[in-house]
This record gives structure tokens, C-alpha cells and sequence, in this order.
């Protein structure tokens, strides 16, 4: 009942300890509110009080659950007016439709996090609208289709839950549909924002998931105080940002590289060295200006002065980055690559040795309870493993992980130590990406001159070394921007 009162901002009494639950202040924040029905249902239902006290009377046991809550950011690029829709929608295709009543309510303070609050009831209905149990009893059978006695005298049986709301695998259809459901809304509202609810692992994305802000440390960011969380948000934003852009790059350049292959193969006879970038680069150089036979004079200064200045970049990345030719930039290509590569390999296994060392938590955790259940007299270990069937099978699940998986409880300093250590050395492996100076622009600007090239006649011949080539153009470049300094002075005198 308070619950109930919390989520819809009401003062509701509840029968069970004769008390008023007051969130009456709440109300401020409740754009929208409803209770849905399924066709079983008595129609008195829909009044809030009057559900929720016929809910906690049908339950007897004292540690029953009375309800299921259910909690969803709502994408803020959906139109405030579609929020009831888009809620009511979603209710009546998972839960309602399913013979649930659902009790919603939309929350939005105007901080940026508008979330809805869902209430749902853990009972079917008969035909006369009466609630249902929740299990009941199955008898187990033998090869003959016959009941078995217990030593005990009774007959030996299991429960079975009369719906499948509480299985566990309920949970993942409900996020994938939320997550579908708003999709839609959001493709209606013309916005290119969609959402994924799966795991960064489960997307195959190796990065870091931010952290949840919450309304106090959201309050702060808005007011434009910095807080640790929204620090290290950000910083994580701008690491994965700058290695997603690195990845895109360095898989762009390998399917080009990949076409040009030929081009890219070391040549093995001394009289035919394999041609560098550099004599690329002259050979376009070459094309563009024999392209400008009728162009004015001061056009082709212009056009000449940037060109050189554009391939002195060039020359000065080549030489700092020490690629010289189409392998040598194949081979840093690769290297990015195998580092990629070594950082899922990584945080895969990260992800098993986290698994192994859960499941070590709940073998030490279980394992008095396992062991209580197989000692004592018979029919008290019967009736212990029946109360804790769900413990025990637990601890079983887990047993059967670490043996397939070779793992011993005993070790997990050991399990620790390995992970700790994966994890520097992933954290190392992407320093080093991100230091990688592979600049998107000069190697734009190399592609674009080779392809053309290329198109244009195919590989130039090496005639310079690159070193010799490097200090000639960039006197070549000081000469051109010298004479250029003085044509400009003779003009003003």
C-alpha cells in the first residue's frame, strides 16, 4: 500500500495495520496515472486503494511478495504529450494482456529524467474474478505412472507456479520489448536517438559502461558543478570516443590497403625498389601541375605554395611516425589491429575469471546449506532439501561451472591476480592506441593522391631516397614561400 501511495502521490489506508500512507507531496511530480485491468479482473479494481488492500489480504504467508515494481528511464526525445501513451501501450501488451493488473505512474521533476513507475500483481483471476494461488501441488509419478510414497507415509510431490511471470527469463523479454517499444516512439517522434538495453559485452563493444548519475549528482552537472561521477563519465566518453574513432580509422585504411595489396608487397629485386609515399606524392604533385598549363601566374604560386606545404605535413608525419612505404603503413595498420584484438581476447577473459569468481562466492556462501541436507536421518534431510530446493541448486549450478572450467575455490587470490593483471594490461594497450599519432587528415590526404595516381597510370618509380626527397622539398617549400615574401614586398614598393 505505501508503495502504491508513494508511486502515485496519494494518501491511501491500508487495512493490514489500520494506517494512512501519505505521499501526498509527491503529487507535484506525477504528470500521469492509471490502472489497467486484465479481462478477469473486478472493475472495483481500478480504484488504487481497493486493489492493493484486496492484494495484501490474499496473502497469508508472512514473507509473501504482494507485488512486482518495475522502474523505466523514458527517453527524453519522446514528446512529453506521448509519455501516458507510450507506458499504457507497454503495459497492455506485456502484463495486462498476460491477465496482470498494472498500476502506473509517470514521474518528471523537469531534471531531465522522466521514468515511470509500475505496479504489478503477482496473482491470475478465475472466472469469478477471484485471485488464484500462486503454485499448487503436483504429485511426482514412477515408471508406471503410479505415486511414490515417502518413507514418511506421504505422497511425494512438487509445487508449480500457476503462471510464468516469475521466471527469470521474463526479465529480458521485458527490457528488449521496452526497448522496442520506444524505439518505435522515437522514429515516430523523427529522432535518430535509439536505445539498446543489452550489455556493452552482449553489443561486442569493449568498453566501459558510465555510471548511473542519480537526481543529486544529475543537479549538480545541470547547475554546472563538476562531481566525481560526471568526471569520470566524461572521461570515459572521451577515451571510447577517441578509440572507436581510431578503430573505424585503422579498419578503413586495412580494407584499402587490402585492394592495393600489389602495391603494398615488399619487391624483392634491388632495381626495382618498392616505390615510397613520398614518390606517390611527387607523381600527383607531377599530374596537378600539368593541369595548370592555363591557369594565371599568381593562381599557380598559390596552388604550388600549398602544395608543398601540404606534402611538408606529410613529410613531417612520415618521418615521426617512421612510415616511409605502403608496408610500412600496412605494418602499423596490423599492429593496431593485434591490439585491438588483444583487447577483447582480454576483457573476455576478464569476463570468465569475474564469472568463475561469482560463482566461487556462491559455492563458499551455499556450501553449509549443501552439506546440511545430506546429513541426518533421511526424512529430515528430505524435507530440508525440499525448503531450500532453490539454495541447492544453486550451489549446484555453481559446482558444475568451476569444474568445467577448472577453477577450485581455494584459488581465488590466484583468479584475482590474473584478472587484476588483464586488466592493466588492457588499460596499457589502449594507452597506447591513444597515443598512436595515425592522423585521420594525412592519411586521407595520402589515400586520395595514391588512388589518383593510381587511376592515372599506376606506380611511379622511385628516383630519390625519402630523406633526400624530405630536405629537398622543404627547401623547395622555404624557397617558394621566400620569393613569395618578396614579390609581395616589390608589389607595395
Amino acid at each position: 500500500m505505501a508503495g502504491a501511495a508513494y508511486q502515485s502521490g496519494e494518501r491511501l489506508y491500508s487495512e493490514f495495520d489500520h494506517r494512512t500512507k501519505n505521499y501526498s507531496y509527491k503529487a507535484g511530480e506525477v504528470i500521469a496515472k492509471g490502472i489497467l485491468l486484465p479481462e478477469r479482473a473486478p472493475p472495483e479494481y481500478e480504484n488504487r486503494q481497493t486493489l492493493w488492500n484486496a492484494v495484501e489480504k490474499s496473502e497469508k504467508q508472512w514473507n509473501a511478495q504482494l507485488s512486482r515494481g518495475i522502474i523505466m528511464a523514458i527517453p527524453r526525445e519522446v514528446p512529453k504529450t506521448e509519455y501516458e501513451k507510450l507506458i499504457r501501450d507497454y503495459c497492455q501488451e506485456q502484463f495486462v494482456s498476460r491477465g496482470m493488473v498494472a498500476d502506473f505512474a509517470i514521474h518528471d521533476k523537469g531534471d531531465g529524467n522522466p521514468h515511470a513507475h509500475i505496479m504489478l500483481t503477482m496473482r491470475a483471476f478465475d472466472e469469478n474474478g477471484q485471485f488464484l494461488p500462486k503454485a499448487h501441488k503436483v504429485y511426482d509419478l514412477d515408471e508406471d505412472g503410479q505415486r511414490i510414497k515417502l518413507p514418511s507415509g506421504e505422497w511425494k510431490s512438487h509445487k508449480e507456479n500457476t503462471v510464468d511471470w516469475n521466471d527469470r527469463g521474463k526479465a529480458e523479454i521485458w527490457r528488449s520489448a521496452w526497448a522496442e517499444i520506444c524505439n518505435r516512439y522515437l522514429e515516430r517522434a523523427g529522432s535518430e536517438e535509439r536505445l539498446d538495453l543489452r550489455s556493452y559485452e552482449r553489443q561486442g563493444r569493449d568498453e566501459l559502461p558510465t555510471i548511473h548519475l542519480g537526481p543529486a549528482v544529475a543537479h549538480l552537472e545541470k547547475k554546472g558543478v563538476p562531481t566525481e561521477i560526471g568526471n569520470y563519465n566524461r572521461a570515459i566518453k572521451a577515451h571510447y570516443s577517441k578509440l572507436s574513432r581510431l578503430r573505424k580509422l585503422i579498419s578503413d585504411i586495412a580494407s584499402w590497403l587490402k585492394r592495393f595489396r600489389e602495391v603494398v608487397r615488399e619487391v624483392k629485386e634491388e632495381m626495382k625498389p618498392q616505390p615510397t609515399i613520398l614518390d606517390y606524392l611527387n607523381a600527383y604533385a607531377d599530374m596537378r601541375k600539368a593541369g595548370r598549363i592555363d591557369w594565371s601566374a599568381g593562381a599557380k604560386r598559390k596552388a604550388s605554395i600549398k602544395d608543398l606545404q601540404t606534402k611538408a605535413d606529410v613529410f613531417a608525419w612520415m618521418e615521426q611516425n617512421k612510415i616511409f612505404t605502403l608496408a610500412d603503413l600496412d605494418r602499423a595498420v596490423s599492429e593496431c589491429q593485434e591490439d585491438f584484438d588483444r583487447i577483447s581476447q582480454n576483457r573476455h577473459a576478464v569476463k570468465k575469471i569475474e564469472t568463475g569468481l561469482k560463482y566461487i562466492d556462491t559455492v563458499i556462501r551455499l556450501k553449509p546449506i549443501a552439506d546440511k541436507a545430506k546429513t541426518g536421518f533421511k526424512i529430515l534431510r528430505e524435507r530440508y532439501a525440499e525448503e531450500h530446493a532453490d539454495e541447492i541448486a544453486e550451489y549446484d549450478k555453481a559446482v558444475r561451472y568451476l569444474k568445467a572450467n577448472q577453477m577450485i575455490p581455494d584459488d581465488r587470490k590466484k583468479y584475482e591476480g590474473r584478472r587484476d593483471a588483464l586488466l592493466r594490461e588492457i588499460k596499457q594497450t589502449e594507452e597506447k592506441l591513444c597515443a598512436a599519432d595515425l592522423d585521420p587528415e594525412i592519411i586521407r590526404t595520402i589515400r586520395y593522391q595514391i588512388e589518383k595516381v593510381m587511376q592515372a597510370g599506376g606506380i611511379p618509380e622511385k628516383k630519390e631516397s625519402v630523406l633526400g626527397k624530405l630536405e629537398r622539398f622543404k627547401e623547395e617549400a622555404k624557397t617558394q614561400k621566400r620569393q613569395e615574401a618578396e614579390r609581395k614586398k616589390t608589389i607595395l614598393e
